[in-house]
């Protein structure tokens, strides 16, 4: 069986291993360049958001919309499971950059999730 064929017998590995770490999808799906430039670019959005004292969101009750945010952030795979289990990402809410790295993180995570709708319509056959 060929791999392309393969794919679309199976679509949701390509959309598991998307999810897992961005770009790794497309590099199962042949799409090198694609999953090279998701590799990097999503990744990076998202140590520069921590970099720039962003957190990681957690569901608050009195705060609906948290909802929402930590929907976000879980689009990040196993960034957001590491970084949470080495206890990073609680930001620093007096840093002037603070918010503009919540939305990076918060982005790449949303960004993510694109890119694994992407990865599902390549492995149908709907897109090249």
């Amino acid at each position: 069986m060929k791999e392309t064929e393969q794919a679309k017998s199976f679509p949701l590995v390509p959309c598991a291993l998307a999810y897992l770490v961005p770009g790794c999808g497309h590099l199962y799906l042949g799409k090198r360049y694609r999953g090279l430039i998701f590799l990097v670019a999503i990744p990076l959005m998202f140590v520069i958001g921590l970099y720039m004292g962003g957190k990681l969101y957690e569901a608050d009750p009195v705060h609906p919309l948290t909802y929402l945010a930590v929907f976000a952030n879980l689009g990040n795979g196993l960034l957001y499971f590491t970084t949470k289990l080495l206890g990073i990402g609680a930001g620093r809410i007096l840093d002037v950059t603070f918010e503009h790295g919540c939305t990076f993180i918060l982005v790449s995570g949303l960004l993510n999730f694109l890119v694994i709708l992407d990865a599902y319509d390549i492995a149908i056959g709907k897109k090249s």
